[in-house]
């Protein structure tokens, strides 16, 4: 039975399973209330066949927004295919650790999966990261060699890799990029794969997982395939037209777990068009939806912000063609939900939830004209299990009830890279991610995020490790202790504020803290504020408290 959401959207009813299977009181687990789905079980799939191996109808795969460039799906799978055969060429082999640098640009899918065709391994990172960052991952994940931008190629060179240069666009493919042009315009026939398992590893990406500092979640391309049919094409599978009439706007970045698995991999299985921004502009985003019709618009909580303060302002005759803003990577607060549906009352708005440990897949909203929930971040996806256990004394929590959300599927991430103890206390031994987060499911099965015990802030969607940024502050020569904690900020969700203890005597300022974190982080990285402190409390065992940290400075502002 088919209802209607908003003017445009038209979906199917869920098909649940019945109210008493989905909770297990005995054993504290919830299933996802959608049926199973079976997933593919040859063990030598990789997931770059996968994705090609769908029917779909799609034209256009990905369009560059400002210069109307595309690519067709006709010509996509050639060019990834010639980017792997090229890099066979120059010495890449199966488990090489190839680095992606490069803004969102068209080409981008087309890197990423050729990489993944010939076997090797991807670590992405931010292309603002700070030169001591980019190092840093070059060593810890064995880079062979690199790809980024045309600016930035020299930079990397000196870091002693084998660096290839990207263009924006066909159109940028110049002299200067005559390595990358050959690499994806060359041979696209046969040359000798390896054997390509589910199991083998095919991305490492940055994560601060519940706690510490950054570490790099290991990735299958049994991890991807499952993220491709559990996260992507099970979605599209609820709505009553072809996914290849869709066309999304990637503003996200891809370098980003949520980004990665929409735009570089899930949704080229489904022939949907992809419109690719290189960078954020709330402006150029109206124009842009307007101009290629785009339907689906996946955000952070900034972004939303954004866009519906934008629309409040302008002729309501703009963004007649979005169907949908899916919102993930923070929890929206009721404010937000509620000024976006009174400006934007015919576009459906859903949440997420998912980890880079968890490649994106955990929960998806739902909603149809007779039950809307915009506050949950979802129902629980198909073939995922969950857990709300309580963080003091490991009770398993019945529905209505917070706990730390713990997630078992097969999406979960194989572990942290050269780091078993982080991984074993991350992953249980009976398969469970525990997620840090606070969660709850209501009597319909939809989950509610309500807090976050993991140490992390997310600015603007993006996680910033505050150990990492302690451990850089500690090294200032006139910094005797410090504490990093996030706090609420209505426009970026949350920002740094580092608490310092100066050296007696010092006369440190905040602008010279400030500045100094500056130069040696990633501009979304940066401290916001500092504020002097006499003392750091810490538990007996000298752990940050952080909590009493947070209540003492409100308390002292009130």
């Amino acid at each position: 039975m088919a209802t209607t959401v908003s003017n445009h959207l038209t979906c199917n009813e869920p098909e649940f399973a019945s109210p008493h299977t989905w909770y297990s009181p005995e054993t504290g687990i919830y299933t996802s209330k959608h049926a199973p789905l079976e997933l593919p079980s040859d063990p030598f799939l990789d997931v770059v066949s996968h994705i090609f191996s769908q029917q779909h109808n799609g034209f256009s795969a990905l369009i560059d927004s400002s210069s109307a460039c595309s690519i067709s799906y006709s010509d996509l799978f050639p060019l990834v295919k010639s980017t792997a055969f090229g890099l066979h060429k120059m010495g890449v082999s199966q488990g090489d650790v190839v680095l992606l640098l490069i803004p969102n640009s068209i080409f981008y899918p087309i890197v990423f999966l050729g990489v993944l065709y010939l076997g090797a391994i991807v670590t992405p990172l931010n292309p603002r990261s700070h030169i001591s960052e980019i190092h840093k991952q070059i060593a810890e994940c064995g880079v062979s060699m690199g790809f980024t931008s045309q600016d930035k190629v020299r930079e990397l060179q000196l870091l002693g890799i084998p660096v290839i240069g990207v263009p924006g666009n066909f159109k940028e493919c110049s002299s200067n990029y005559s390595v990358f042009y050959n690499l994806v315009s060359g041979n696209s026939g046969l040359f000798p794969r390896p054997v390509i398992k589910q199991e083998d590893k095919a991305a490492i990406l940055y994560s601060s997982g519940t706690t510490g500092a950054s570490k790099g979640v290991v990735l299958t391309h049994k991890n991807f395939v499952s993220m491709v049919e559990l996260f992507v094409r099970f979605e599209a599978s609820q709505y009553d037209y072809s996914s290849s009439k869709n066309v999304f706007l990637a503003v996200l970045p891809m370098f980003h777990i949520y980004g990665l698995s929409l735009f570089a991999t899930g949704l080229l299985s489904l022939g949907s068009t992809i419109i690719v921004m290189k960078t954020f502009d709330i402006n150029e985003v109206i124009k842009v939806i307007d101009n290629y019709r785009v339907t689906h618009f996946p955000v952070v909580p900034p972004i939303l912000t954004a866009l519906t303060k934008k629309v409040t302002s302008i002729n309501r005759s703009y963004l007649q063609s979005l169907i949908q803003v899916s919102c993930g990577a923070a929890p929206l607060s009721i404010k937000n939900i509620e000024d976006f549906i009174h400006t934007l009352p015919n576009v459906d708005l859903i949440q997420g939830y998912g980890m880079t440990e968890s490649t994106a897949v955990g929960t998806r909203g739902f909603n149809t004209e007779k039950f809307q929930n915009y506050s949950s971040i979802g129902l629980l996806a198909p073939n995922m299990e969950a857990k709300v256990v309580d963080w003091k004394t490991g009770a398993f929590m019945p529905t209505g009830s917070s706990g730390e959300l713990w997630l078992r599927g097969p999406s979960i991430m194989r572990g942290y890279l050269n780091n078993k103890e982080a991984t074993m206390s991350t992953i249980d031994k009976d398969g469970w991610l525990h997620t840090g987060d606070v969660a709850w499911f209501d009597q319909d099965g939809y989950i509610h995020l309500s807090d976050r015990l993991k140490d992390i802030i997310k600015y603007k969607g993006y996680q910033i490790s505050p150990v990492d940024l302690e451990a850089l502050l500690i090294l200032h020569p006139e910094i005797v202790d410090v504490a990093v904690i996030g706090f609420n900020d209505e426009e970026t969700g949350e920002i740094p504020v580092a608490f310092v203890v100066r050296k007696v005597g010092s006369t440190l300022s905040q602008e010279a803290i400030l500045n100094y974190v500056a130069q040696q982080v990633a501009p979304y990285k940066k401290v916001r504020k500092v504020v002097f402190t006499d003392s750091i409390p810490r538990s007996a065992a000298g752990k940050i408290l952080k909590r009493q940290l947070r209540r003492n400075y409100l308390t002292s502002k009130l």
